[in-house]
C-alpha cells in the first residue's frame, strides 16, 4: 500500500480524535451541569439522573473507542464511502453527517460478510491497522471488477489480518475481534435475539468471541429494553470472568453482569467444595422435587394435639384444626412463608372459636352470652398470644433459605440411601445461623429452588417502609406549618391581591416534599440486578454451557422468563459430574424443542500440530469424533516428557518453565489439584490461586480452571490425573506451543514427541 494511503488514512484518524475529544468535552460538561441542576421535585430528580446516566455512558463508550477508533472502510459502486470502527461518530454539522460508522450498524455487514462471489455492492474492502492511533498498515480487497469479472477478487491480505492477529501474544485478556469477525460468526452475532440459541464449537473456534459480541449486538439494537433489564453472562469460574472482563467495555458497553453460576445467590458467597458424587447428586433433577416434599413435611400436624396455654384457660389445637388450617393454605397455591399467614389465620379462628364456645356457653340454653364485642376481644387476645404463635411456628415454620436447606443437609429425606448419605453434612460441621457452613457451588441452585418454594414475606418490611413515610410527610408538613406561620406581618397586612411573593407552603405539599428527601438510587440496572435474586434479565448468556446441572438450569430459567438466552459450549468438553453434556436433555425441560442451534467448526486458535494430538482423546471413546478445522499451522510438534519418578517431576517442572518463558509471552502450567502445592513451590513466580492474574508471565491451573482460557504456551502435567474430557481441554489451550510432562504411562491414544 502507498505512503499516500496511509497518509490520508492518517489524517482521517486524527481528524476522528479531534472529534471524539469534542465530544468527551460534551459529555463531560454535560455531566457536570446535570449534577449542578436544582431539583425541585422527583420528576426534575429524574430527568437529572436519566442525563447523568446517559452522559456518564457516552463518556465510557467514548473512551474505549479511544483505540481501534478505525478499522476498516468500504467503497461502493454507487460511490457510497464509509470507514467503520467501534462507535459510531458524527461530524458538527446541520447534517451530522457520519464520520465513522459503528460495526453493528447494517450498513457496516459487507465488512463481514461479502465476498468476491457477493459482493453486496462493494467495489473496494479495507482493513486499516493501527497502533495507538498510528495507522501502521492498509490492507485492501477488490470484490467487483464489473461485468466483465463477475468472479470477484479476494486479496490474501484479507487472511494476514487475521493470522496476525491469531500470531499475537498473548496477554492475559482477552480482546474483542471487530477487526477480524468472520461471516459465519457475524451470521450469529446478528441473529435475531429471541429464543434460545446454541452456538456449539470445539475449543478454538471462537465461540466465546462470538457471545461476547452478540452481547454487544444486542445491546446496540435493544438498547432501550436492555439497558433497562441489564444482560447476564455466566462463565464458568472467576478466572474466566477475569480473563473476559475487559472485551464489552472495550466495545463501550457496561450494562452488563458477569457472575459465575456460584455468585447467583445475592448474599451467598459459595467457597466450599463437594466430592463429586455430592454435585452429581445435587445437581440432578431429582433435587427439586426431594426439597418439595421435604418442604410439605415441615407443614407438620400435631400427634394428636398440641396444649396452648393461655390466660382464659388452656386451647387445645387438634390434628383436625391443624388439617383443616394446612388445607386452606396449600389451597392458595402460594410459597410456604406466603402461605403461613393463611394457616395462622385459620388455626387463630378455629382457636378463638373453641375459646368463646367455652367461655359463653349458656348452661341453660343453646346461644352464646358473648356479645359481637366480647368475641372481637377474645379473638384479639389470641392472636396476640405467644403460645400460640408458638404453636404456629412448631407446625408451619417462617423459614429462609439457608435455614432450610442447611436443615435438610444435616438429615436429607426423599432421596435414595446412597444419595442421601453423599450430601449429608453433620450438625457439628456448622455453626449458628447466619454462617452456617461453608456454601459450595453446587448449593446455590438449591438455595435459589428453596428461596422459590418459600417466597418472601414482606409485610412486615412494607409496613414498616409505610411507616417512615408517613413520619417523613408528617415531618415535613411541620416544616410547611412553620413556614406559612412565619411569615411576615408585612405581608399579612398587604391588600395587594396580586402580590407574586409565594413561599414554601403556596408551591408544594407535604407529601411532595418528602418526595424530594428520598435517597436516589443510582446503581446501574446491572448492579440492582445482582442484589436482587427475583430480577428477570433482558437477555442471558451462558458459557461453557454443558457444564450446567439441571438444577443451574432451573435457577437461569428463572433469572430469564422470555428464555432470550445465547448458550454457548462443547458437550466434548463436559467435565463437571452434574454437566448436562446433552443440549436436549438440558433444554427440553424448559423449551421444549423451541431452540436452535449451530456449529462453529473452525479453529482459529489451536495450530493444527496441537489439535491433531488432542483430538485423539476424545477418539478413544468416539473413533468418529471429528475435531474443529484449525486455520493455521505452527510448524512446532507438540512433545513428552517422561519424568522416572513422581520426586523429580517438581523440579521438571521448574526446569520446563524456565526454558519455555519468553518475554511478553504468557505460559500456562495445568496439572491436577493434588500437584498443585508440590508445583508451587518450585514456580514461587505463578500465579495461582481462585482467581489468579492471567497477565503474569506464568500461572499455575487446575484443569477447571482452564477451559476457556488461552496462552502462548500450555505444560500439562501428569495427564494421567485428568479426566477424559479435562485433558481434552488442558491440551488445546496453547496457541503456539504446548508439552506434556508426565510419570505414568501416557493416556491411550496420545501420542507425542519424548524429548530428554
Amino acid at each position: 500500500m502507498s505512503n499516500d494511503g496511509i497518509r490520508q488514512e492518517q489524517e482521517f484518524i486524527d481528524l476522528l480524535r479531534a472529534r471524539l475529544g469534542a465530544l468527551e468535552a460534551q459529555a463531560e460538561s454535560a455531566v457536570q451541569a446535570a449534577l449542578g441542576q436544582e431539583v425541585t421535585n422527583a420528576q426534575t430528580r429524574l430527568e437529572r439522573d436519566v442525563r447523568v446516566a446517559e452522559n456518564s455512558g457516552l463518556l465510557a463508550a467514548y473512551a474505549s473507542g479511544e483505540h481501534g477508533l478505525c478499522f476498516g472502510r468500504l467503497v461502493f459502486r454507487d460511490g457510497a464511502d464509509h470507514h467503520i470502527g467501534r462507535l459510531g461518530i458524527r461530524a458538527d454539522d446541520e447534517e451530522r453527517t457520519p464520520l465513522v460508522v459503528d460495526w453493528r450498524a447494517d450498513i457496516a455487514r459487507p465488512f463481514y460478510l461479502a465476498t468476491g462471489y457477493e459482493p453486496m455492492g462493494l467495489r473496494r474492502r479495507r482493513h486499516i491497522t493501527t497502533e495507538r492511533n498510528r495507522v501502521t498498515a492498509l490492507h485492501d480487497e477488490i470484490l467487483d471488477l464489473g461485468d466483465a469479472e463477475r468472479s470477484g477478487f479476494e486479496g490474501s491480505d484479507a487472511d494476514d489480518v487475521l493470522l496476525a492477529a491469531l500470531d499475537a501474544a498473548r496477554t492475559g485478556r482477552m480482546h474483542d475481534i471487530v477487526q477480524t469477525i468472520q461471516a459465519e460468526q457475524d451470521r450469529i452475532i446478528r441473529a435475531p435475539h429471541h429464543g434460545v440459541l446454541v452456538v456449539e464449537g470445539g475449543p478454538g473456534t471462537g465461540k466465546t468471541a462470538v457471545a461476547l459480541h452478540r452481547a454487544a449486538y444486542l445491546l446496540y439494537a435493544q438498547r432501550e429494553l436492555l439497558a433497562r433489564r441489564a444482560v447476564l453472562i455466566v462463565g464458568p469460574n472467576p478466572a474466566f470472568l477475569a480473563y473476559i472482563g475487559q472485551v464489552l467495555p472495550s466495545l463501550g458497553e457496561t450494562g452488563v453482569l458477569l457472575a459465575t453460576p456460584a455468585e447467583l445467590f445475592p448474599g451467598v458467597r459459595a467457597t466450599g467444595t463437594d466430592t463429586p458424587a455430592a454435585a452429581a447428586v445435587k445437581g440432578a433433577a431429582a433435587m427439586a422435587d426431594a426439597l418439595a416434599a421435604h418442604l410439605r413435611d415441615l407443614q407438620a400436624l400435631p400427634d394428636p394435639a398440641l396444649v396452648v396455654e393461655h390466660d382464659d384457660g388452656v386451647l387445645i389445637l387438634t390434628r383436625e384444626i391443624a388439617a383443616a388450617a394446612r388445607e386452606r393454605a396449600r389451597a392458595t397455591q402460594l410459597p410456604h412463608n406466603l402461605a403461613r399467614p393463611h394457616f395462622a389465620f385459620a388455626v387463630i379462628d378455629a382457636l378463638t372459636e373453641q375459646l368463646v364456645e367455652r367461655l359463653g356457653h349458656d348452661p341453660f340454653g343453646d346461644e352464646n352470652l358473648l356479645g359481637p364485642d366480647d368475641q372481637a376481644l377474645i379473638g384479639k387476645a389470641v392472636a396476640a398470644s405467644a403460645a400460640v404463635h408458638a404453636a404456629i411456628d412448631e407446625l408451619w415454620p417462617q423459614l429462609t433459605p439457608e435455614q432450610f436447606l442447611a436443615d435438610y443437609l444435616e438429615e436429607p429425606t426423599h432421596l435414595p440411601p446412597a444419595d442421601a448419605e453423599a450430601v449429608r453434612r453433620p450438625h457439628d460441621s456448622r455453626p449458628e445461623l447466619p454462617a452456617r457452613w461453608e456454601w459450595t457451588p453446587a448449593d446455590v441452585p438449591l438455595l435459589d429452588e428453596a428461596a422459590e418454594l418459600l417466597g418472601e414475606d414482606d409485610s412486615a418490611r412494607r409496613a414498616a417502609e409505610e411507616a417512615l413515610r408517613q413520619e417523613q410527610i408528617a415531618y415535613a408538613q411541620g416544616v410547611l406549618d412553620l413556614s406559612y406561620g412565619s411569615r411576615t406581618q408585612e405581608f399579612e397586612d398587604r391588600d395587594d391581591e396580586d402580590s407574586e411573593y409565594l413561599a414554601a407552603h403556596d408551591l408544594i405539599d407535604a407529601e411532595r416534599l418528602a418526595d424530594r428527601q428520598e435517597e436516589v438510587d443510582h446503581r446501574t440496572a446491572a448492579e440492582r440486578a445482582a442484589a436482587d435474586r427475583t430480577w428477570a434479565f433482558g437477555y442471558v448468556i451462558v458459557d461453557e454451557a454443558q457444564e450446567l446441572s439441571p438444577m443451574a438450569w432451573r435457577l437461569l430459567m428463572r433469572r430469564c422468563p422470555t428464555r432470550s438466552m445465547t448458550l454457548v459450549g462443547d458437550p466434548a468438553q463436559t467435565s463437571e459430574p452434574a454437566g448436562c453434556g446433552s443440549w436436549d436433555a438440558a433444554l427440553s425441560p424448559h423449551v421444549a424443542d423451541r431452540w436452535q442451534r449451530v456449529v462453529l467448526d473452525v479453529n482459529y486458535r489451536t495450530p493444527a500440530e496441537i489439535m491433531d494430538t488432542a483430538a485423539a482423546v476424545p477418539r478413544t471413546a468416539d473413533p468418529s469424533f471429528t475435531p474443529p478445522r484449525s486455520v493455521r499451522s505452527t510448524g512446532v510438534r507438540p512433545w513428552a516428557l517422561n519424568v522416572p519418578t513422581a520426586e523429580e517431576l517438581p523440579g521438571a517442572v521448574a526446569k520446563a518453565v524456565a526454558e519455555h518463558t519468553a518475554p511478553d509471552r504468557r505460559l500456562a502450567v495445568i496439572a491436577p489439584e493434588a500437584e498443585l502445592d508440590a508445583l508451587a513451590a518450585v514456580v514461587p513466580e505463578a500465579a495461582r490461586g481462585v482467581s489468579p492474574d492471567l497477565t503474569q508471565p506464568v500461572v499455575l491451573l487446575a484443569p477447571a480452571q482452564a477451559k476457556g482460557l488461552e496462552f502462548d504456551t500450555v505444560l500439562v502435567v501428569e495427564p494421567d490425573g485428568f479426566g477424559a474430557n479435562e485433558l481434552y481441554v488442558a491440551l488445546t489451550r496453547a496457541t503456539q506451543r504446548m508439552g506434556v510432562l508426565h510419570t505414568a504411562t501416557l493416556p491411550f491414544g496420545l501420542e507425542l514427541e519424548t524429548v530428554r
